[in-house]
């Protein structure tokens, strides 16, 4: 493989924050930015050379892209097959079409993991009302259910419990009456994730384990490291190296895990892109996740992932300009506080609009410096 040097020009399919973040630590190592988004203003409209406007499934705004491009990489999983083929025509995508194949569908995601012997929890495949009602007596009626494609941050996800009584053609109905999973719940006792990331030329390394905390099933907060025991955090780099290879990624991967109470790791789901719950390597670690990513697609060395400080990030949603202005000076006044702003026009509830970040001498003060910011807004 021959790397893409600084001077180049990389194209990202997504234009959120992910694509923004990606894209300004592109321009620190020298590269012109193209990006794709179905928004003209999306956040990364600011930072980049160049924003093409097209959906998901645009192929030609795709291929408009790509002829410009040295290489084209993705911040968002949910793309046609055939978008990635009309920019494959130009330039490289990495990640490519065979592993968003797997990825962007929940069920082909989990059978596939299941296939290769890779940790998942109890789940089923419900493709029918049928499948449904016998997926919710397998489960005792306690389980999430899925949408197969598309929907994050709880969206397009149902929480069934034996208490609340619902039916199965009520969650059939409420997920459009389309594929979906459905998981088994089980005893946490938290929720991780690692990022890996490697190169064409077969380059890898992961970042240590993150910890998460979730409320409304959207990520509240995570920390670097996660404190776990030292024997799961081996383990759980073993797994997301293994994955890396056994999907011939190029680029990043993120794989969230669950602790469960009796000390077992499982799959949860896996993300090809740099992830929320790791906004906080561009405080803790040596390189971020976004200059990785840059460096992964382009066949650079990777760069070392070793951890400078704990850091911690908390996520602002919409919700926080209910009121008006949030007072992010009053958040600032806490120590070591970063504040990072995505530049999205409209705040609405749930969606997320920037974060704070902050680090410690461990990982709890981080977590407690950036809880406390957060408070203050």
């Amino acid at each position: 493989m021959t790397a893409i040097l600084p001077g180049a020009t990389i194209g990202i399919l997504g234009g959120g924050q992910l694509g923004r973040m990606t894209a300004m630590a592109a321009r620190s190592l020298g590269y012109r930015i193209q990006v794709m988004d179905p928004d003209p203003s999306c956040p990364a409209r600011f930072v980049v050379d160049a924003c093409f406007e097209g959906s998901w499934d645009d192929a030609k705004a795709a291929a408009d892209l790509a002829r410009g491009c040295d290489v084209v990489t993705l911040e968002i999983e949910q793309l046609s097959l055939d978008t990635l083929r009309a920019a494959q025509h130009y330039a490289p995508v990495r990640p490519g079409e065979a592993l968003l194949s797997i990825i962007q569908d929940r069920i082909a995601q989990k059978e596939w993991l299941a296939a290769h012997q890779f940790p998942v929890g109890p789940f089923r495949s419900v493709r029918s009302l049928d499948n449904m009602r016998a997926a919710l007596d397998a489960f005792g009626r306690d389980c999430f259910v899925k949408s197969a494609r598309g929907g994050y941050d709880g969206r397009s996800q149902l929480r069934i419990t034996p208490r609340a009584g619902e039916g199965a053609e009520l969650a059939w109905r409420a997920l459009g009456q389309r594929p979906c999973i459905a998981e088994q719940a089980i005893a946490l006792e938290r929720e991780i994730s690692v990022l890996v990331a490697r190169t064409p030329s077969g380059g890898l390394k992961s970042f240590p384990s993150a910890t998460n905390h979730h409320e409304n099933q959207i990520l509240a907060w995570s920390v670097i490291p996660s404190s776990i025991p030292a024997a799961m955090e081996l383990e759980a780099q073993r797994i997301a190296c293994s994955l890396a290879e056994k999907l011939a990624l190029e680029g990043v991967l993120a794989v969230e895990m669950f602790v469960t109470q009796d000390g077992a790791l499982l799959i949860n789901e896996l993300a090809p892109r740099p992830h929320n719950s790791y906004h906080a390597s561009e405080r803790a670690c040596v390189v971020s996740q976004f200059e990785q990513h840059v460096r992964a697609v382009c066949d650079l060395p990777l760069g070392s992932t070793d951890i400078l400080r704990p850091a911690a990030i908390a996520n602002l949603l919409g919700d926080a300009w209910a009121e008006g202005e949030p007072r992010f000076d009053r958040a600032l006044e806490v120590d070591s506080v970063r504040l990072h702003l995505y530049e999205k026009h409209t705040a609405r509830p749930g969606r997320k609009m920037g974060h704070l970040s902050a680090i410690g001498d461990t990982p709890e003060e981080a977590v407690r410096r950036v809880l406390e910011a957060k408070s203050r807004l």
